[in-house]
C-alpha cells in the first residue's frame, strides 16, 4: 500500500527504487524464462512472492476487521473497498504461482508464522491505531518489495509492482487522523508511539524472515539477482526509514 502522489498533499513519495526511468542491468534485463534458469534464483522468487501473497491475504483479513471499528456507514464501506482490492492483489500473485508451476499455499507457508506473530504483536486497539498500522506498517513492507523489485527479472518486477498499487489507504488514513489530532492534540502522542512501535516491529519481522530463507537472503547480498551487496542492503534500509519519516509527518506526528 502506497499512497498516490496527487491525490494528498501530505502524501509521501515512494522510494527512489520506485523510479521508472532506471535501467536495468543484469538479471534485471531479463525476462522470468531466462532468469529462472538459474534454480536458486528461481527459489528466491518464489519465497518473495510467496510473502507478498500472504502480506496481501492478511492485509485483506485485516481491513475487513477494520472496518468493524469504523466510526461512520461511509468509512466501513471504504475500508470494504480496500479489502476488496488488497484481495484481488493477492488472487494476482496466487494465479502466477500457479502459472510458474508453484503451489501457492505451500509457497505462502514459511512466512504465514512471523506475518501472524506481527499482527498479533500490533493488534490495534482503536480506530485510529488500525489506520495508522495499515499506513505504516504497509507502507514500510511496500518499500521493501519496490527495493527489491527493480532488481527482479522484468516479469516478476511487473508483477510485484502492480500488486504494490495503492489502495487508497493512505491518503484515508492521513485525512482521517490529521482530523482526530487537529480535534484533540492529545492523541498524537499516542499514535505517535504506536508508529515508533509498527516501524521497530515491521523491521525486526522482516529480518527474521530473510535470515531463514537462504535463497532469499542471498539474493538480497548480491548473490543472485546482481546489484545487492551489504553496502547497499544498508543503503535501502536508510532509504525505508527515511521514508517512514516522511510519512509520519505526512500524518502530523513525530518520527
Amino acid at each position: 500500500m502506497e499512497t498516490s502522489d496527487n491525490a494528498n498533499a501530505h502524501a509521501a513519495s515512494p522510494t527512489p527504487a520506485a523510479d521508472a526511468a532506471e535501467e536495468f542491468t543484469g538479471i534485471a534485463a531479463q525476462d522470468w524464462a531466462a532468469a529462472s534458469a538459474d534454480p536458486q534464483y528461481r527459489a528466491a522468487v518464489v519465497d518473495l512472492l510467496g510473502a507478498l501473497a500472504y502480506g496481501e491475504l492478511a492485509a485483506f483479513e485485516r481491513l475487513a476487521e477494520d472496518a468493524k471499528l469504523a466510526p461512520t456507514l461511509a468509512d466501513k464501506a471504504e475500508l470494504a473497498k480496500m479489502a476488496s482490492a488488497e484481495f484481488h492483489h493477492f488472487e494476482q500473485l496466487r494465479n502466477r504461482l500457479t502459472a510458474i508451476e508453484t503451489e501457492p499455499t505451500k509457497a505462502m507457508e514459511p512466512f504465514a508464522a512471523a506475518l501472524d506473530e506481527f499482527h498479533r504483536q500490533t493488534a490495534p486497539s482503536d480506530w485510529l491505531e488500525g489506520l495508522v498500522k495499515a499506513y505504516v506498517g504497509d507502507s514500510i513492507a511496500s518499500d521493501f518489495y519496490r527495493e527489491v523489485a527493480v532488481r527482479l527479472d522484468s516479469d516478476s518486477r511487473q508483477l510485484v509492482l502492480a500488486v504494490l498499487d495503492d489502495t487508497g489507504h493512505g491518503n484515508f488514513a492521513v485525512e482521517k487522523v490529521r482530523a482526530a489530532i487537529e480535534a484533540d492534540p492529545r492523541v498524537g502522542g499516542r499514535l505517535a508511539l504506536w508508529a515508533r512501535r509498527l516501524m521497530g516491529e515491521a523491521l525486526s519481522q522482516a529480518q527474521r524472515v530473510v535470515a531463514e530463507r537462504d535463497a532469499l537472503s542471498t539474493m538480497l547480498v548480491g548473490g543472485v539477482a546482481d546489484g545487492f551487496d551489504l553496502a547497499a542492503v544498508g543503503e535501502m534500509f536508510t532509504r525505508i526509514t527515511k521514508a517512514h519519516t516522511k510519512r509520519m509527518a505526512a500524518l502530523g506526528l513525530a518520527a
